[in-house]
């Protein structure tokens, strides 16, 4: 596997930060997962933006970057067999003495690699999944795509734990996300799901999906829908870079409505199809 990592190109096994790194030492970083399909990154603007919208966030200066994003992905994405997986690109403070306030000019560290898409494994088929309910136990800084995500990881692991393949993340009532994704909710046809906001991350998928429900003329709220609406729901599903478009058929082992792919859901995921197809032929981007 070949990496970037600040500046150099070099096989994976042979990458190395240091130990004072504060990404190590503190989770001190943020980053992105930028899908690929047929060699083409998508939406490289809106994950590069957003990238940008988390180091402003954290206080880092995006501008002491030097890297020319578009040559890093394209080689990259050159690097994946099929042209089909993700893109992985992490920035964090750079290596310098341990304390908690930020260190004076120390570079920031960059690291990207490719990897291919991983087949889905465990209960559901890809695109069908089950889920659990959990508690949001994460802090109330949701919007910044940091990678201090142990929080994540723990919920994740209960959901696993539990037979599940993702937790829907509960506050004052509220289904804001799940812990890998962005949540929505069908009600008599209608799209129900959180507003962009720092209690969720506005994901790019999830973006992607409102703009086919608008094109589809399928109605939709940005409302974070309580628990009771989440569980009398008719259809459940999720977006991520790396599910995509998934529907929930089960939570905390009842099933949701009949328990079945709903029509809503399987509308969006098609029309989710025909987009990626798009992208890699070059229509769209």
């Amino acid at each position: 596997m070949l990496v970037y990592l600040n500046g150099d190109w070099i096989p994976g096994e042979d990458a190395c930060v240091s130990v004072f790194d504060r990404g190590f030492i503190f989770g001190d970083s943020v980053y992105e997962v930028i899908p690929v399909y047929g060699y083409r990154l998508f939406r490289e603007a809106t994950h590069l933006s957003r990238l940008k919208a988390s180091m402003l966030a954290v206080g880092m200066d995006m501008n002491a970057l030097t890297v020319t994003w578009s040559a890093v992905f394209a080689r990259l994405a050159e690097t994946l067999p099929s042209g089909e997986g993700t893109v992985y690109l992490q920035v964090t403070r750079g290596a310098a003495p341990r304390q908690h306030t930020f260190p004076a000019n120390a570079p920031l560290t960059v690291f990207a690699y490719a990897r291919p898409r991983v087949p889905e494994t465990g209960v559901g088929t890809g695109y069908e999944i089950s889920a659990i309910l959990c508690d949001d136990i994460r802090w109330t800084r949701c919007d910044i795509k940091t990678a201090s995500l142990i929080a994540n990881v723990l919920l994740a692991q209960e959901a696993a734990a539990r037979g599940a393949e993702e937790a829907l993340l509960v506050r004052d009532d509220r289904v804001n996300e799940g812990a890998v994704s962005n949540v929505f909710v069908v009600r008599a046809g209608r799209l129900l799901t959180a507003p962009r906001n720092h209690l969720i991350l506005g994901g790019v998928t999830r973006d992607v999906v409102l703009e086919l429900a608008a094109g589809l003329g399928i109605p939709f709220e940005e409302r974070a829908p309580s628990r009771a609406e989440l569980l009398g729901a008719d259809e459940v599903f999720i977006t991520s870079s790396g599910r995509e478009v998934a529907a929930v058929t089960r939570i905390d082992d009842r099933p949701v409505g009949d328990g079945r792919l709903g029509p809503v859901f399987r509308r969006l995921h098609a029309a989710f199809q025909t987009f990626k197809e798009e992208v890699r032929i070059g229509t769209r981007t």
